[in-house]
């Protein structure tokens, strides 16, 4: 149950994070103004908080490992939210990225 726990707060942050950032992106970038933007730095403070809720990992290994859900969640949210088509090194590099994620986070250690 803690790993369902912990998998479940990566993909809250990522969504937080990532869509955080797609909004400032839009704000700015894609000139749709300044609420966007403010928007997404709302979202970003919030993963900020979503990610201390992660259960007995010190904050290094929360951070390390959660790079491995950010990458896998930018491809998909760019193939949701912008139509774009990951190709299958896109693909394999996220598998990797998570494969990672779960060895840091979730390897059997004794002693933490």
């Amino acid at each position: 149950m803690l790993i369902l726990r912990s998998a479940a707060l990566f993909v809250v942050a990522a969504l937080f994070e990532i869509g955080g950032a797609w909004l400032v992106w839009q704000g700015v970038r894609e000139h749709r103004g300044w609420l966007w933007a403010a928007g997404g730095v709302l979202a970003l403070g919030v993963y900020g908080f979503v990610a201390t809720l992660q259960p007995d990992a010190p904050f290094g290994r929360v951070l390390a490992a959660y790079g491995g859900v950010f990458v896998a969640g930018s491809l998909l949210w760019g193939a949701v939210a912008d139509g774009y088509r990951p190709d299958r090194w896109d693909v394999t590099g996220a598998l990797v990225c998570l494969a990672g994620m779960a060895v840091i986070m979730w390897a059997p250690r004794n002693g933490g």
